[in-house]
């Protein structure tokens, strides 16, 4: 929790102004994370071997770093404008679209393999990107049996709770969640609710109380959890894992927490957010 925010301080120094939608706020997640990918291999017992990961913008970069390893030297380059085509880094892609894949190692000598897939701005989008390559994952290595299978092949996706309930590509995955053709073992997803969807207060982006409620159509638990309570948010998360392995069903974790910059560095979150900010 100390390093991911230290790091999210050190960019905010750096590299002043950038967009980088920061995890601020929110820095939990990295700890849930953390004792996920843990937990769930060979020593924490779920005997998981492989987690796919998706993710909106807020926090990528220091999931980048804090998760999936990725030096800082390359996170730092990212920040410089290169836009020269055929040169490293020089799509003109941005920064918060990225993928990576890497070897999460444990302290008894074992490991899982995690990979982010790259996303672009249409947030949702990836969801079905990710239970896809979970199953296309599932499907080739069997383990004996598909549903062996499941066991050891993990997707998780992370939101932010304004793009849960206000996108329909989210209600059409977990309808599809259930079926024979595009079941994975179900999936793990983690909201992080910062409660504002880009300048929209939660009461003016959806019609229910808690962005969760679209997920209801599945009958799927929901855990709502303090974002200010790191071992709270940690024990939400080994629950989530442990159900998720015993019922092959998907299971969400509300984080509730905020955002400490606006919607990204440049805003001003006293304009969106007044009563919350002067609290």
């Amino acid at each position: 929790l100390i390093k991911a925010e230290e790091f999210e301080q050190f960019l905010h120094k750096t590299f002043i102004g950038q967009k980088r939608f920061s995890l601020e706020g929110a820095e939990v997640v990295v700890p849930a994370l953390h004792s996920l990918v843990n937990a769930a291999g060979a020593a924490g017992g779920a005997g998981i071997e492989e987690i796919v990961i998706g993710t909106a913008h807020r926090g990528r970069i220091t999931l980048l770093n804090q998760i999936l390893n990725m030096p800082v030297e390359e996170i730092f380059t990212l920040f410089e404008d290169i836009h020269k085509p055929g040169q490293y880094g020089g799509s003109g892609d941005v920064k918060y679209h990225l993928g990576y894949s890497t070897d999460h190692g444990h302290e008894d000598g074992s490991s899982v393999h995690v990979t982010l897939v790259s996303n672009p701005s249409h947030l949702e989008s990836v969801d079905g990107v990710v239970e896809g390559k979970t199953r296309a994952v599932q499907s080739q290595r069997r383990w004996g049996s598909f549903m062996r299978a499941t066991k050891r092949v993990l997707p998780v996706i992370l939101h932010g709770d304004a793009a849960f309930s206000g996108q329909g590509v989210v209600a059409e995955v977990f309808n599809l969640s259930q079926l024979r053709g595009y079941h994975t073992g179900g999936t793990i997803h983690v909201i992080i609710n910062n409660q504002i969807g880009f300048t929209t207060s939660s009461r003016d982006s959806r019609s229910t109380f808690f962005p969760t409620d679209v997920a209801k159509m599945t009958s799927v638990p929901v855990f709502h959890v303090n974002g200010d309570d790191p071992e709270a948010v940690v024990y939400a998360m080994d629950l989530a894992l442990r159900f998720r392995q015993k019922m092959s069903q998907d299971v969400i974790v509300d984080i509730i927490c905020y955002r400490r910059h606006g919607h990204n560095e440049g805003d001003e979150p006293s304009f969106t957010n007044p009563r919350m900010y002067k609290l």
